[in-house]
């Protein structure tokens, strides 16, 4: 009857795959079918919940720590969520980046153990303030993703407007240079066409020159 009544019945916090402490103030194979699980999650950061035999088993997966209690399904999902949160917070704050990191299986019981008990206590017995927290925090979380997209988007059309003037400004350039290249190549043909005509003209000139010279007998003409 007592395990009825406690929504939140196990917790514990693991490295990995190893448990590094946990509690509880019932027996069942619930301690087992949590470690299963535990061993066949994502290493992604997310929140995961599994249901059995009218329990959830709840993890928070963050920066390479599980983070599981196993909850009664009336419990619902924001009590065990915002249990998972608050020893998240703690945990954090008195091992991050230090203890945790190398400690072995079940080695900080003796520490946290109670920690895990009074978070868990805290949740059950204040349902309404952890309901209203888990609101606020939702609601900021929409708030903050509509935030996140509304920037993406500005920044996408920034990049966009950006290509669209670096491609603008490639096509002037290469505007440019085929006029310049244009420019270039019709001058060397003018030149190669004058050159043609002179020397077709001084062709000419000498023809007519050796005409003359040869119906005149040479330089004698009009002697």
């Amino acid at each position: 009857m007592a395990q009825q009544q406690q929504s939140l019945i196990y917790s514990f916090v693991a490295r990995g795959t190893v448990i590094l402490v946990e509690f509880t103030d019932f027996k069942g194979n619930f301690t087992s079918i949590a470690a299963q699980c535990l061993q066949k999650l994502p290493s992604s950061n997310n929140k995961f919940t599994y249901n059995c035999d009218g329990h959830t088993f709840n993890y928070l997966v963050e920066n390479g720590f599980t983070y599981c209690v196993v909850a009664v399904d009336s419990a619902g999902r924001q009590i065990p969520m915002a249990f998972l949160e608050r020893v998240k917070e703690d945990f954090n704050k008195r091992y991050g980046g230090g203890k945790a990191a190398t400690a072995q299986a079940n080695s900080l019981n003796k520490e946290f153990g109670s920690k895990l008990k009074e978070h868990m206590q805290y949740c059950m017995d204040h349902p309404d303030e952890i309901s209203k927290l888990a609101k606020v925090k939702a609601q900021v979380s929409e708030v903050k993703g509509v935030m996140m997209e509304n920037i993406e988007k500005v920044l996408d059309r920034g990049e966009k407007i950006e290509l669209l003037v670096d491609k603008t400004e490639n096509l002037r350039s290469q505007a440019q240079d085929f006029r310049t290249q244009g420019t270039q190549m019709r001058r060397k043909m003018w030149f190669q066409n004058m050159k043609i005509k002179l020397i077709v003209l001084a062709i000419i000139i000498a023809l007519i020159l050796i005409i003359v010279l040869s119906v005149c007998g040479g330089f004698n003409c009009g002697k």
